[in-house]
């Protein structure tokens, strides 16, 4: 059973208190007080992190009054029924009382979607093989084989990485060049925090860079950010989050990333 299910479950076993409706009721109506007294007490990061989320519920709740104003203003058809006969090609003319709404509420879906997947540095620079990897001589001196590659970019692997036994290994990611951490920058809060690294989910370079792991301007990067105390609409805590590597890591020895909101 999920950890957040043993109300539910409580409730089928035993029933619902007696006056369970009324505290409901007198709760929900406490939150706008409560709502007011945080917005005057919170300081610091907990303050920014609360008025971001009320902008986004008045905006929301702003684009939800608007789509209703537009849909009771693009009303064409009839406030009473009509005694007299419409000819045929007139009959379609009734089904515009939504029209405009429906098209809003497909645009603000377009809008979002493309705001997910939009970037802040769409043009990256090309990184060379040569540049990247550096050829490791492995065999006896009479015949030594590059078959080798030893990464010169700075690398992420998970907790759990174990290195291949070195007579198999192909890629060679040093120690010194892994990072576990970034400086991730949320832009509309205006703070900058590390956490710590999940993933790399795409690097712009080749898909074997994305890969080994490899950690370049502008690579996509899956960040923990529990900590933060983000929320989704229904409730939920946020676990990862992308953002985009906006520096050269292997020139500043750490990686600033800005969050992909």
């Amino acid at each position: 059973m999920p950890q957040n299910e043993y109300m539910e479950r409580w409730q089928k076993l035993h029933g619902k208190r007696l006056d369970f409706d009324e505290r409901l009721r007198k709760r929900r109506a406490r939150e706008g007080h409560k709502q007011s007294q945080d917005a005057q007490k919170l300081t610091g990061l907990r303050a920014k992190l609360f008025q971001e989320k009320r902008r986004k519920e008045k905006i929301q709740m702003k684009k939800a009054i608007r789509a209703h104003e537009e849909r009771n203003v693009k009303s064409s058809g009839p406030t009473e029924p009509s005694s007299t006969p419409l000819p045929q090609y007139l009959l379609d003319r009734s089904d515009q009382n939504n029209a405009k709404a429906l098209s809003s509420a497909i645009k603000n879906k377009r809008n979002e979607k493309a705001a997910k997947f939009s970037v802040p540095l769409p043009k990256v620079r090309g990184i060379s093989e040569e540049e990247m990897f550096k050829v490791v001589k492995t065999g006896k001196k009479i015949q030594k084989k590059g078959w080798k590659r030893l990464i010169t970019k700075p690398t992420f692997v998970g907790p759990d990485f174990t290195r291949r036994p070195v007579k198999y290994e192909r890629f060679i990611r040093p120690m010194g060049l892994r990072y576990k951490k970034a400086n991730i920058t949320h832009k509309e809060l205006g703070v900058t925090v590390q956490l710590p690294i999940l993933s790399v989910k795409k690097n712009p370079q080749s898909p074997l860079s994305t890969q080994l792991g490899v950690l370049s301007k502008g690579a996509i990067i899956e960040v923990n950010v529990s900590e933060l105390g983000l929320t989704t609409a229904g409730g939920k805590v946020v676990w990862g989050r992308w953002a985009q590597i906006t520096n050269n890591p292997e020139n500043d020895g750490c990686v600033n990333a800005l969050l992909l909101v």
